[in-house]
């Protein structure tokens, strides 16, 4: 599949958009923008698959459920692994699980974005720090929106856009020559354990705070998907259900 320059600036945006809070009209809703599910869709509408870009965006998502950010710090960005892997998933032809692995190391290059960015606003908030003396509020509130949107758009746009752009070729190419190769095989067994782990992740961070009591609900979703075979929409909208009664009971009783 060809991409052209215009869809690879877009695939940036998309990404800029989620790794950004203001002023674009996104707000809170970067957090969702950020999340593979979401940008994988986007991605898909720019290249014309929505469908796969929502399924490989869900595949990505998984893995990442119990990622959590303390402070300025991040371990991995789901964001960039939901565009970029999305995106070559989508040129490339790959399987969903070929898409998982390669998003994992895709996010882990997110961090060094991420440190190139906060150092440049240095030099913008010592500029900041020098204008506050003076007491110019117009001028604060320039140097805290426009040079820092500016510089993070070139930051977070360009970067992606190249690497979407020129490694599309490069993946397509290598899974074509690996086709029909154990390495295939390994690569989209690695993204099928990926998701699991992520759940796995996300189930002890509930464990924490549900207690030995959400063992049983596991029992019932694995009794419901494997013996009785509910699509996992239906599990879903029980397990909503059960979770509405269980906190109107918790709130009566307090």
């Amino acid at each position: 599949m060809h991409i052209s320059i215009l869809q690879a600036v877009l695939i940036g945006l998309v990404y800029y958009l989620g790794a950004n809070g203001t002023p674009w009209l996104t707000v809170n809703m970067s957090w969702a923008l950020r999340r593979p599910l979401i940008s994988g869709i986007l991605v898909g509408l720019i290249l014309g698959d929505p469908v796969k870009g929502c399924m490989v965006g869900a595949a990505i998502n998984v893995t990442y459920l119990a990622q959590i950010t303390a402070g300025g710090a991040q371990t991995m960005d789901e964001g960039l692994a939901g565009t970029v892997g999305t995106a070559l998933a989508i040129i490339s032809n790959a399987s969903t699980g070929v898409a998982v692995t390669l998003a994992v190391p895709i996010s882990l290059l997110g961090n060094l974005l991420w440190m190139i960015y906060m150092t440049g606003d240095i030099f913008i908030v010592h500029r900041t720090d020098k204008i506050a003396e003076t007491g110019d509020v117009k001028k604060i509130i320039f140097y805290n929106i426009v040079p820092s949107q500016i510089f993070k758009c070139i930051i977070y746009t360009i970067p992606v856009a190249i690497a979407v752009y020129s490694g599309s070729g490069v993946i397509t190419s290598m899974l074509q020559a690996l086709k029909g190769t154990p390495v295939i095989d390994v690569l989209t067994t690695i993204g099928t354990i990926l998701p699991a782990l992520g759940i796995a992740m996300n189930f002890k961070a509930i464990l924490s705070n549900a207690g030995a009591k959400a063992y049983l609900y596991l029992l019932l979703g694995f009794i419901l998907s494997i013996y009785i075979n509910l699509p996992l929409v239906v599990i879903g909208i029980l397990a909503v259900i059960i979770a509405l009664l269980q906190n109107s009971e918790s709130s009566a009783l307090s």
